[in-house]
């Protein structure tokens, strides 16, 4: 049989981190800081909720978008928390914020077009980008504390008009730096997408985990050419519940129902009744979470840095960057299978996350105290046998 498969699926290879994660966990009593997978239960009355609505046979089609009570409170959580303004028929409730990066980037890139991926950043939307016949350039922004700078877009966009460029990604905070913008940097970078005219595809999904100020969203300064992902794996600890968000301007929402109906068909039933709990009576549960997170924030950070490591400034998310001490190699794969080899602390190597990343490792801190203190004695013994 020829051509057997789709070329771009046959390119395109499962996720280094998943892959990293299933190659460590055959070692005997390894700590594993690799996925971004809350170590909190999703809250009572969220789960009393999902649990309600399985009673209350809850189990049936729903429209494409999601029901609308749901897409409401999404819209009015939203717009409350971060300044927007969303009616709930520019919402659509996604399997997940992945399937709603999926969508935006179907609905958007016709052949040939180009999106811009500021780097380190997880490694997700390269490859939707190419299945979905586009093409990307990526940004390295290590030597500007991990941000892009308005001054760098606009280079990029100079530098390659003829590449049809239809899209800029933005993740903040950061997955892996844990990295975030401020509202100037912000303001300064809505200006040239602005200029530009094209999308912004803003995955804000760790807004709610942000440390220093207020999360602010650029749909706030781009309500025309903002298609925000976000969704409640991290917020609510709801990683398994598959339960995201999509929102834009009314035209993009027009054709983006389009591609998540032939995608997925609708969201599950009785799990957008959870999320209807959580969108309406759950608007704090984040905080208990955040606090917890900090503390660990702030123990793994002087941890790496007595170690020698360099660390990026972690201002959200649950995850620090660091820069591999001088005394080793920074092949970041070598000292990533050492370091789980020799003293059974699996971290992710940074070369996974692009440009900009190889050197760096990262850790994610979205584990028990307990368990973060002995990562931190084994990583130092680690260091110190060097």
């Amino acid at each position: 049989m020829q051509n057997k498969f789709n070329h771009k699926i046959e390119k395109i290879a499962v996720s280094d981190i998943r892959q990293f994660d299933t190659e460590v966990s055959s070692i005997p009593n390894i700590i594993k800081l690799t996925l971004g997978e809350p170590d909190f239960n999703t809250p009572e009355h969220v789960k009393q909720a999902g649990i309600d609505a399985i009673i209350d046979n809850q189990s049936h089609y729903t429209p494409n978008p999601g029901i609308m009570e749901l897409r409401k409170a999404t819209a009015d959580y939203y717009n409350e928390k971060y300044n927007l303004k969303y009616s709930a028929n520019q919402v659509i409730t996604t399997i997940g914020a992945t399937e709603a990066i999926s969508v935006v980037l179907q609905t958007i890139l016709n052949p040939g077009d180009t999106v811009i991926v500021p780097t380190p950043v997880f490694p997700i939307y390269m490859p939707i980008t190419e299945i979905n016949n586009g093409n990307y350039i990526t940004v390295d922004t290590s030597t500007d504390g991990f941000v892009l700078t308005a001054e760098k877009l606009e280079k990029v966009l100079a530098d390659n008009k003829e590449k049809n460029i239809k899209a800029l990604v933005l993740v903040y905070p950061s997955n892996p730096t844990g990295v975030t913008y401020s509202r100037q940097q912000l303001e300064e970078l809505a200006a040239v997408v602005r200029k530009a005219g094209i999308w912004v595809l803003c995955d804000e999904v760790y807004a709610e985990l942000t440390y220093n100020g207020q999360h602010t969203s650029i749909a706030e300064f781009l309500p025309e050419q903002a298609l925000l992902v976000s969704g409640l794996s991290k917020s609510h600890a709801m990683t398994g519940w598959r339960i995201g968000y999509l929102l834009g301007p009314d035209d993009f929402i027009e054709q983006a129902v389009k591609a998540h109906q032939y995608m997925v068909t609708a969201p599950t039933d009785n799990v957008q009744f959870a999320a209807l709990e959580a969108m309406k009576n759950g608007k704090e549960d984040s905080a208990v979470m955040k606090e917890q997170y900090l503390k660990r924030r702030n123990f793994m950070q002087l941890a790496l840095k007595q170690a020698g490591f360099e660390v990026a400034s972690p201002d959200g998310a649950f995850y620090l960057f660091a820069k591999i001490p001088n005394k080793f190699d920074k092949d970041s794969w070598k000292f990533v299978r050492e370091l789980a080899k020799k003293a059974k602390v699996a971290l992710i190597p940074g070369v996974s996350f692009g440009p900009g990343g190889e050197g760096y490792v990262r850790l994610s801190y979205a584990a028990s105290m307990e368990t973060l203190e002995e990562a931190a004695k084994r990583i130092q013994a680690f260091v110190d046998a060097k």
